[in-house]
C-alpha cells in the first residue's frame, strides 16, 4: 500500500483539548502523535483539521440552561450532543499537540467556528450544507485517495471519512492512528457505518511495510 502524489493524509483534531488533561480528553489521545509523525514521512500531501470554537458555541452544554455535558438536544440540523466547552479559539486547549511534526502539511482547516452549527467533518459542517472547501482543494490538486487519522475515531474521524467517500475519494481510516470517545457504543456504530459505506480499515504497519 503505497501513498503517492495523488494521496493525502488527513490529520483530524490532534489538539491539546482532546489529549490527556484537555477539556474534552480522549483516552490515550496523545498516543496517536508518534504514529502520525511516522506516517507523515510517507506523504507529500498532508491536511490538518483544528476545532476552533467561539465561547458561545451551540454545542457547549454550558450554553444551555438545565443541560449537562453529553446530553442530547435537537437543533435545526438534527441531534446534537452537548460537549464540555473545548478548543476555544486562541486557547491552549485549541492548539495542536506540541509534539506533532508534519513537515509537508499544506493546509489547516478550522472547523466549528460558526456559533450555531457544530462541525465534525473536515469536509462539511453538521448541517450537511456548509462546505469547508476541502473537497475542492483536493480535487484541484488531483488527489483522489485520502488516509484519515486523529481524534476521535467515532466522531470527527468517522464523519470526515463518510463525507470523503460520498465525495468520491478512495478512503482509508488508519485505526491505530486514531483514538475514540466511545460514548454509548458510538465506536462500534461508527465502524459499522464506515465499513458499510466502503471505507477501508487499515493499520499503520500496512504503510510502513511498503
Amino acid at each position: 500500500m503505497q501513498p503517492d502524489q495523488y494521496s493525502a493524509l488527513i490529520v483530524v483534531d490532534v489538539q491539546n483539548g482532546f489529549c490527556p488533561d484537555g477539556n474534552l480528553a480522549v483516552a490515550n489521545g496523545d498516543e496517536v502523535v508518534p504514529v502520525i509523525n511516522h506516517l507523515a514521512l510517507y506523504f507529500n500531501n498532508i491536511i490538518i483539521t483544528q476545532d476552533w470554537h467561539p465561547e458561545n458555541h451551540i454545542s457547549f452544554a454550558s450554553n444551555h440552561t438545565d443541560h449537562q455535558p453529553f446530553d442530547q438536544i435537537t437543533l435545526d440540523y438534527g441531534t446534537q450532543i452537548l460537549w464540555p466547552a473545548h478548543c476555544i479559539q486562541n486557547s491552549y486547549d485549541a492548539q495542536l499537540h506540541p509534539d506533532l511534526s508534519l513537515p509537508t502539511a499544506q493546509l489547516i482547516i478550522r472547523k466549528g467556528f460558526h456559533q450555531h452549527i457544530d462541525s465534525y467533518s473536515a469536509f462539511m459542517e453538521a448541517d450537511q450544507k456548509t462546505s469547508t472547501g476541502l473537497a475542492g482543494y483536493l480535487k484541484e490538486r488531483e488527489i483522489h485517495t485520502v488516509y484519515i487519522t486523529g481524534l476521535a475515531t467515532d466522531f470527527c474521524v468517522a464523519w470526515t471519512a463518510l463525507d470523503a467517500i460520498k465525495l468520491g475519494f478512495k478512503t482509508y481510516v488508519i485505526e491505530d492512528a486514531c483514538r475514540a470517545i466511545d460514548l454509548n457504543g458510538s465506536l462500534n456504530l461508527a465502524w459499522q457505518n464506515m465499513l458499510d459505506a466502503g471505507i477501508e480499515r487499515i493499520q499503520s504497519q500496512q504503510i510502513f511495510k511498503v
